[in-house]
């Protein structure tokens, strides 16, 4: 397949309906990279991250980072996502629960949300808005998909709960959540699904301290990540490095000084949200949420609410 075809499917988010549409767009992609590309680039401060750049057909346009310890080689992609597609039916068994297997679903996800990405580099210059918006829009629906094919009853939209005043519903509000999981008609956990933190941390958090006290409970609310890494804007090729667009002090003061949230969780994780003080305590890497964190927040708190 060439590269203008992949950028259309990669391009209509209606090409992406069920978890087998990201698996094959993912073998495509990479495929067509193990020999379309012009060049790859080692970024200069943090050399595991690589720049693809492809050829004329693309426009010579460079993609985002690409981490290299984690994006899977055309070589080993189908049998690593084979493997992926195994996997998800046997999570909740303990024999399962490997570190090859953790990395394995890590590698998975960041591999097929990745995929779309750097394909969407490929568009003309001016259509990096609508890119953005396809690609975040595509990795909700990502991680959707796979809680659903584990199990987990899983959607989005919007939830309408009551407010009280002097022990009467005055009136409804509503939140728009990327993640909305049930149990019956009760809503055990709220999530936030994002390619990044940037420009949106402090709404998750003021969005889980405001639903709280709206409604006297303690629903679980959670944020799922893939990464926190950009090109640094520059021109020359051979300055081409990454800036990390996490801000560990906004983080750490929502968590101290407003509310923790209940799960944070990276594809690509940040070295220092391994180390530092709080930040260790509260972000972890995906496979925590589905071989362990989904289970024991699924018998929190609950809230009975209108989802639309």
């Amino acid at each position: 397949m060439n590269l203008k075809k992949l950028v259309a499917i990669a391009s209509s988010k209606g090409k992406f309906e069920k978890l087998e549409d990201y698996l094959g767009f993912a073998r495509e992609f990479l495929t067509f990279c193990a020999s379309g590309l012009q060049a790859v680039i080692v970024s200069r401060n943090e050399p595991h991250y690589n720049f693809w750049q492809f050829k004329q057909d693309g426009s010579f346009n460079v993609t985002r980072p690409i981490n290299s310890n984690l994006m899977f080689a055309p070589a080993e992609c189908e049998q690593a996502l084979a493997n992926f597609t195994a996997l998800l039916g046997s999570l909740q068994d303990k024999q399962a629960n490997t570190p090859a297997n953790r990395a394995l679903l890590n590698r998975s996800i960041y591999t097929l949300q990745q995929c779309i990405g750097a394909a969407l580099d490929a568009l003309p210059a001016g259509k990096s808005n609508t890119a953005r918006k396809i690609n975040g829009d595509l990795f909700e629906r990502l991680i959707r998909l796979v809680l659903v094919r584990i199990g987990v009853n899983c959607t989005s939209g919007v939830v309408s709960i009551p407010v009280e005043v002097d022990g009467q519903v005055a009136f409804q509000m509503s939140y728009q959540h990327d993640l909305i999981i049930k149990q019956g008609e009760a809503v055990k956990i709220f999530g936030s699904v994002k390619t990044s933190s940037k420009d949106r941390l402090d709404k998750i958090f003021v969005d889980k301290f405001l639903f709280n006290r709206l409604t006297a409970t303690d629903v679980p609310h959670i944020a799922i990540f893939l990464n926190d890494v950009q090109r640094k804007n520059t021109r020359n090729p051979r300055e081409y490095g990454i800036n990390v667009t996490f801000l560990p002090g906004h983080f750490k003061g929502y968590t101290v000084k407003l509310n923790p949230l209940d799960g944070v969780y990276y594809c690509d994780i940040r070295p220092n949200m391994a180390t530092e003080l709080i930040l260790r305590d509260h972000i972890r890497t995906f496979d925590h949420l589905l071989f362990a964190d989904l289970w024991a927040l699924l018998n929190r708190g609950a809230v009975i609410a209108k989802v639309s």
